[in-house]
């Protein structure tokens, strides 16, 4: 009976560990923060969010800065 408490504790222990990783993940990616982090792990197990990424950062310095005496948002 000691076997299977102990068995059950470790087993418990690795879930909430689990749980904990995925939220974080989850929690990281949601906010943008953490690109540089989580990008090597993008790359090689979810490639297609890694070019995701990439693309958008592409298009964040392509963004053409509004003119001088117009409001943002207005092109």
């Amino acid at each position: 009976m000691a076997v299977f408490g102990a068995v059950l504790l470790v087993v418990g222990c690795l879930a909430g560990v689990l749980a904990l990783l995925a939220w974080l993940g989850s929690r990281v990616r949601r906010r943008g923060v953490g690109g540089d982090v989580m990008g090597p792990f993008d790359e090689i197990w979810h490639p297609a969010a890694h070019r995701f990424r990439a693309e958008i950062r592409v298009y964040g310095e392509r963004v053409v800065p509004p003119r001088s005496g117009e409001p943002e948002g207005v092109v």
